[in-house]
């Protein structure tokens, strides 16, 4: 994922990287779902928090135990790696037809489907929650993922982009599933997409903000927080006709918006740090996720704003590091951790914006 920190194998982040590359090189892709699916969770083992179906959060290829880990490895406390994998599989299989690929991985597929009806959303609400087993492991396993409860978040913890990427994965399986002919199953998963959308849409929205709020927490209370993280909804497309566009104005505004990108909590928040490592600070990969949605939605001039706002931190700092912090119009390196460079997902979205 990154150096000198993360040289390991991350589900999350090797996603991303690989759908960043799969426009040159669908072939990274193939890879990445791949060696995934070999470590695709099997059993229930609450030490490393794998479950049936599940995919990795990280592993190293070397070792069984890294040691500024204290949990062992491969380690699956990530609450979004498989959906993104679903994500990622059809976004590949419709950019290749490689049937033979899609069909030698189609169980694998299936494995992932059912741990998110039958693991991830536990309570059956239809959400995708998470609560550590491990008690060394990470509290929040999303992609703002801590060992501590720095969000203020009272698990289990529906954060608010993964319900977006779920309801993506069941939209781009159900279409895989019609490929293979398997009609109940699209049927099955469409009925749980359209369900989801509605019931995400009534809970998660705050209406005195006119904003999706940052979660919910165990007691099905919005976490009500200004953030980045809504905008990852809008290349899913779950959000009501309505909503998209305000939140694509509402990322915009000074509070997030800076000439380098949009932070990721807005500084109206108490518990706002642009030194910190998500309390503030600006991460090309968010970025570059956002700029899809926009994107695919035809907001042209936001899109074109956060490229060119990327590719100018990367002309100011010489490179394209983890994140990094702006600070009274300026760019800082001197954050709260040293951001690593090369980090994977921020040198793939400066790849992919350069190669358009």
């Amino acid at each position: 994922a990154g150096l000198p920190r993360f040289n390991r194998l991350f589900g999350r982040d090797s996603l991303i990287a690989a759908w960043q590359l799969l426009d040159k090189n669908p072939g990274i892709c193939q890879a990445t779902l791949e060696i995934l699916s070999q470590y695709q969770g099997k059993i229930f083992n609450d030490e490393k928090e794998e479950e049936p179906g599940k995919i990795i959060h990280e592993t190293d290829l070397e070792k069984s135990h890294h040691p500024e880990n204290s949990y062992p490895l491969p380690y699956y406390g990530s609450i979004d790696s498989t959906p993104l994998f679903l994500i990622l599989f059809s976004f590949y299989y419709k950019k290749t037809k490689n049937l033979k690929f899609l069909n030698s991985r189609w169980e694998n597929i299936l494995k992932a489907v059912n741990w998110i009806e039958e693991c991830g959303d536990k309570d059956k609400d239809l959400f995708l929650e998470y609560q550590r087993k491990n008690e060394k492991g990470r509290f929040h396993q999303a992609w703002k993922d801590e060992f501590e409860d720095l969000l203020k978040i009272e698990p289990p913890v529906a954060i608010v982009e993964v319900q977006g990427y779920q309801y993506l994965a069941l939209k781009e399986t159900a279409d895989l599933a019609e490929i293979k002919k398997d009609f109940d199953l699209t049927k099955e998963l469409r009925e749980r997409a359209e369900k989801l959308k509605e019931v995400f849409n009534e809970k998660f929205w705050m209406e005195d903000k006119n904003y999706f709020a940052l979660a919910l927490d165990g007691k099905k209370q919005q976490r009500k927080a200004i953030t980045s993280n809504p905008g990852h909804l809008l290349f899913t497309r779950i959000c009501e006709k309505g909503k998209e566009k305000l939140i694509a104005e509402r990322l915009f505004q000074d509070d997030l918006w800076t000439s380098y990108g949009i932070r990721t909590h807005s500084t109206l928040e108490p518990d706002f740090d642009p030194k910190s490592y998500h309390f503030g600070s600006i991460w090309p990969h968010d970025n570059w996720i956002i700029a899809q949605g926009l994107k695919k939605l035809g907001y042209k001039n936001e899109y074109q704003k956060i490229k060119n706002a990327i590719l100018l931190a990367n002309d100011k700092i010489g490179n394209l590091p983890e994140y990094y912090g702006v600070i009274d119009g300026k760019i800082t390196l001197e954050m709260e951790k040293t951001p690593c460079y090369p980090q994977a997902w921020s040198s793939g979205a400066l790849f992919n914006f350069l190669s358009e």
